[in-house]
């Protein structure tokens, strides 16, 4: 999985672990709206009975006195249907009901009150009875009914400000989900650098001892046996085994190199020496590759640093010319006598000429391996 996909998918997870939360917010808020318009609808209605029966009472008062008894027909509440039962659930006020209300009713008459609720349409109907006795001692019925408003019509506003609010929401999270996702797989992408970095220093660093013991074991092989000359290819051989070895073993630093970590034992040694032996080395290469490897000038040179690394640089900076130069041409290598390290630790070509075809820049190693003195 590359980075930017990894990167795409922690966004997306953080957006979607928002919009989850923003969901579970936003059916916890419609819900306990849900039941708040209930119970304030149920409160309503045990309100609009209770205004019935003390109707009813007036009604009784009225009839007593010989007056007209319309206290319970006048009785209006807006957005409510009142009714009126006696004790067999025969309609009194209005003279009519639906069945629904009448079974209502009866349930009511048996156990003192009832509520519940009918759909017919879009409308969601809810109903209260209760039974009470007048102080004459007669048992009625009062019921009332209303229809429960809809959540999404009557707090539509609500539902819109926090749908945008959560949209708004949705976008912050995304941007800073993936800036956020970015700053974190900063160390990834360093980690994965300094990986390919390590590939490549150690495919670097393995290739010319390995193609010096090629080399040497090819020229060894293609001349006729002689103890003495065989004696000495092996010996080369080992001495660039046992280089290989120590180069496989430095490997494990390589990583700590990235960070400047790599240690580095700085001890007098000359140059022309270190170039002496890399030239040694890198010969059979030239012989192979039909190149001719001339010596130069090699001047004393004394300076500071780490004898190993410095070897190793030079077999480089050599390897890269026999590969760069072409078959039958030749290699001048040479240590000046005025060489300055100072310069030297700016440009390697004041340290070290090599007279190739296509040369490579050197490595930025050289400012680790030497120093002045």
């Amino acid at each position: 999985m590359t980075l930017s996909r990894l990167r795409v998918r922690l966004t997306l997870w953080y957006a979607g672990t928002f919009a989850v939360i923003l969901l579970l917010l936003g059916a916890g808020i419609f819900l306990a709206i849900g039941i708040q318009v209930s119970s304030r609808l149920d409160a309503s209605l045990v309100a609009a009975t209770s205004a019935v029966i003390r109707a009813t009472h007036d009604l009784e008062v009225e009839r007593a006195a010989g007056r007209a008894a319309d206290a319970v027909e006048e009785l209006h509440i807006p957005d409510r249907d009142l009714y009126l039962f006696d004790s067999t659930a025969r309609p009194i006020t209005p003279p009519s009901a639906d069945d629904w209300i009448v079974a209502a009713a009866r349930v009511a008459a048996k156990s003192g009150r009832a509520d519940t609720e009918r759909t017919s349409g879009e409308r969601e109907l809810r109903l209260h009875a209760t039974r009470f006795v007048t102080p004459s001692g007669t048992t009625y019925i009062a019921a009332a009914v209303a229809e429960r408003p809809a959540i999404v019509d009557q707090y539509a506003w609500l539902i819109g400000t926090f749908g945008a609010a959560a949209l708004f929401g949705i976008v912050l999270v995304v941007v800073g989900g993936f800036v956020l996702a970015r700053q974190s797989t900063v160390p990834v992408e360093r980690s994965m650098e300094q990986m390919r970095r390590f590939m490549a220093d150690a495919a670097h660093e393995l290739r010319t001892p390995v193609a010096i013991l090629r080399a040497r074991s090819e020229v060894a092989l293609a001349h006729a046996r002689d103890p003495a000359a065989d004696t000495a290819a092996f010996q080369a051989i080992e001495r660039e085994a046992d280089r290989m070895g120590s180069i496989v073993d430095d490997l494990l630093t390589l990583a700590r190199a990235d960070a400047g970590e790599l240690p580095v034992v700085r001890e007098p040694l000359y140059l022309d020496d270190v170039a002496s032996q890399a030239v040694e080395a890198a010969r059979a290469l030239a012989e192979r590759k039909g190149v001719t490897l001339e010596v130069g000038a090699f001047e004393e040179a004394k300076i500071l640093g780490d004898s190993n690394l410095a070897r190793r640089l030079v077999l480089i900076v050599l390897d890269n010319a026999i590969k760069y130069t072409p078959s039958g041409k030749s290699i001048c290598t040479r240590v000046p006598p005025d060489c300055d390290v100072t310069a030297m630790r700016a440009s390697w070509k004041s340290a070290i000429h090599c007279a190739i075809a296509s040369p490579k820049p050197a490595p930025s190693a050289w400012r680790r391996a030497l120093s002045p003195r």
